[in-house]
């Protein structure tokens, strides 16, 4: 059964243990060190552990000189169960968790060795930037999102709480798991997203430079994550082929169906059922939580045209918080061949004119 929607009880006195620090184990230093928790660090590149103590993640390893609280490995996932080993090992009676992107497979590798799996406890914080590495790491990189906890049926349960209160300490938002029914969940909403946008992009590779001129935010929008790191999408994939594999099945059929349907547009039919493509793709992303992780909820958009100069978007943001109107989503496009922007605001529907009236009155040109 899973649990959603919590926060982690209980705060963490340390001290903690960061095995790795690129991104994720860079920003939990932080963020943890910003609470006043002790954190040493260690990365096998002297580098990147050097970078993380100079940004204030924390110490080096080596100064420790007391048993951990907690140990974080923030491994790649190719190596997370044998550092996770070696640490359940060195730090007996510290907890250990991991933050790898699968759960099910480090789990199962764990289990075969004969490791004791009290202590440990399989975690995956859902956050990161397009960057990478100790630089790019933010404390509040976890502030209000989803951080999933897989306790095995052999995790106590204070190993089970101070991993929470690590998600919880950082600000996340702590769900609870079992290791298959995480990975079903993000094959689906994570890792086939980055499959179809990288399959997407590939296509541009050899588009002639005049077609891509007229792209526009929706091709950005959904090629956006296509930039992702290859090495680490490698090992996630094949970390969670089994359930990727079965999503992408079906996949296929729809895409097999589609094909089918416009080999023949015109038969009988055939827009009937192109309709109900779209139709399943409407009702699927309407199911996509809303605000702070709420029921979906409909919004009214409004684009506004403004000059491509400094300040613009600052201007517009304060006269519409002026005008008591609250912003609901926000994108930004640029005009082909004009030096203006266009910024798309989505706000309440019963909002909608208020603001469109508001904003002509002050003189921006408003496009609905």
């Amino acid at each position: 059964m899973s649990a959603f929607g919590t926060h982690g009880r209980g705060h963490l006195d340390g001290p903690v243990v960061v095995l790795g620090t690129g991104l994720l184990g860079a920003s939990i230093g932080l963020g943890l060190r910003g609470r006043g928790v002790p954190v040493f660090l260690s990365d096998p590149s002297p580098t990147n552990q050097a970078v993380a103590v100079d940004i204030g993640a924390g110490r080096p390893l080596a100064e420790l000189d007391e048993e951990p609280q907690l140990v974080v490995v923030a491994a790649p996932p190719d190596v997370t169960s044998d550092v996770v080993e070696k640490a359940l090992a060195d730090y007996p009676s510290a907890v250990v968790v991991d933050i790898a992107s699968v759960k099910a497979t480090i789990q199962a590798q764990l289990r075969e060795r004969g490791v004791d799996l009290s202590r440990y406890v399989g975690t995956h914080p859902m956050a990161g930037r397009e960057k990478s590495g100790p630089v790019a790491a933010r404390g509040e990189l976890f502030t209000s999102m989803p951080w999933v906890v897989c306790p095995s049926e052999e995790t106590a349960g204070d190993a089970v709480q101070t991993a929470r209160s690590l998600a919880g300490d950082l600000g996340a938002i702590v769900s609870q798991f079992t290791a298959d029914e995480h990975d079903e969940a993000v094959a689906l909403v994570s890792h086939l997203p980055q499959i179809m946008s990288s399959l997407l992009a590939s296509r541009l590779q050899g588009t002639p430079l005049h077609a891509l001129s007229l792209a526009g935010n929706g091709l950005r929008d959904t090629t956006r994550i296509a930039a992702s790191d290859p090495t680490l999408w490698v090992q996630i994939l094949g970390g969670n082929a089994e359930k990727v594999v079965s999503i992408l099945h079906g996949v296929r059929e729809d895409l097999n169906r589609l094909i089918g349907t416009l080999e023949e547009p015109l038969a009988p039919g055939a827009r009937l059922d192109l309709a109900q493509l779209i139709s399943e793709g409407n009702a699927g992303q309407a199911r996509i939580p809303g605000k702070h992780g709420g029921p979906p909820q409909a919004y009214s958009w409004l684009t506004i045209l403004v000059d491509d100069k400094p300040g613009q978007i600052a201007h517009l943001l304060t006269e519409i918080g002026e005008i008591g109107v609250n912003v609901e989503d926000l994108r930004l496009d640029h005009s082909s061949g004009q030096n203006v922007g266009m910024v798309e605001l989505s706000v309440l529907p019963s909002k909608h004119d208020l603001l469109v009236e508001a904003l002509t009155d002050r003189g921006w040109r408003v496009l609905q």
